[in-house]
């Protein structure tokens, strides 16, 4: 089974927030992201990512993932410029929700949980957002650019607790790399990893069902 935990349902009762990391868990955003990356790499005549690249830049920031390509540069002001211009609108339609996820979503709602996004997503978090018509679907959604310290820093889920007046086991978050993992132990959150057994967690779920039994919907 997926859920290999010892930890039952039962004790988790007092769950009040399910917590979706963003790239890797609501969406499969590797196809999208791999494409933008390539395309900036492209125009500044940078070779394109490899795997181990393309791992480390899907979890980092932006300014993170810009940081590594770019070592070489004083000022990142001209590969800033080309991303305004590039935009990331025609990217968006690469990115494939995670199936079952909408249905999940709605149990969620139908549950009475509070359903969140804490993801090192900057600016392009809204349009993802409004493209796939998911707007109304997370009571709050908290990025990188709201807190001080993006993941593996707590600080994403710790503003979600705080704002919500809620305790740390009140809180499943779901994650699916190592920055997610270091978040949720920083902030004394349970934490589910999403397809992705190499990391230490609560939980290990495979898909959304099993995401769903573990919060009883």
């Amino acid at each position: 089974m997926a859920n290999d935990s010892k930890i039952s349902f039962k004790e988790n009762h007092k769950i009040k927030a399910v917590v979706f990391d963003c790239d890797g868990v609501l969406f499969d955003t590797a196809q999208a992201n791999r494409m933008y990356y390539n395309t900036l790499l492209d125009h500044f005549g940078k070779n394109r990512l490899d795997d181990e690249q393309f791992r480390l830049v899907h979890m980092f920031t932006v300014k993170e993932a810009l940081d590594y390509l770019f070592p070489e540069l004083e000022s990142m002001e001209s590969v800033y410029k080309f991303m305004r211009d590039m935009g990331y609108n025609n990217f968006i339609q690469y990115m494939e929700p995670e199936e079952g996820l909408r249905e999940l979503l709605n149990s969620l709602k139908e549950a009475g949980y509070i359903r969140c996004i804490a993801t090192n997503r900057t600016n392009t978090m809204a349009d993802v957002l409004n493209k796939h018509n998911m707007e109304s679907d997370f009571e709050m959604v908290v990025t990188a650019a709201d807190v001080e310290n993006p993941k593996p820093a707590p600080d994403e889920l710790l503003k979600i607790m705080a704002e919500l007046k809620f305790k740390p086991k009140e809180i499943l978050f779901v994650g699916d790399s190592e920055y997610d993992q270091l978040a949720a132990k920083g902030a004394g959150t349970w934490f589910a990893a999403f397809k992705n057994r190499s990391l230490t967690a609560d939980y290990h779920v495979a898909s959304m069902a099993d995401l769903g039994k573990i919060v009883g919907v």
